[in-house]
């Protein structure tokens, strides 16, 4: 079981976007909404680490989908999750580098 959660700098600045975005378009109950299900789902992925494929099998990244819009990819690395991206998959999918 992993214990520890890393967000890379490209990730946490998806984050923010997402936030921002959903701020400037939606409310704070779909801001709470999304909070919860990027929450809920690195639980679920600190219980089992492999429970989602790999999509690229030379950096070890897997993908789990948050919500049609949003995916999360993610690898251990030295005991810990590292949560490489935060993607909008409404976005140009060349835009997504690891």
């Amino acid at each position: 079981m992993l214990k520890e959660v890393i967000w890379s700098p490209s990730a946490e600045k998806d984050f923010e976007s997402i936030l921002d975005y959903l701020q400037l378009k939606w409310n704070d109950r779909i801001i709470n909404k999304f909070i919860n299900k990027v929450d809920d789902n690195i639980s679920l992925i600190l219980e089992d680490c492999k429970i989602f494929p790999i999509i690229n099998e030379e950096l070890k990244i897997r993908k789990s989908v948050i919500s049609k819009q949003n995916t999360l990819f993610y690898r251990e690395k030295a005991g810990k999750l590292e949560i490489v991206r935060l993607f909008d998959s409404r976005q140009n999918p060349n835009k997504l580098k690891f």
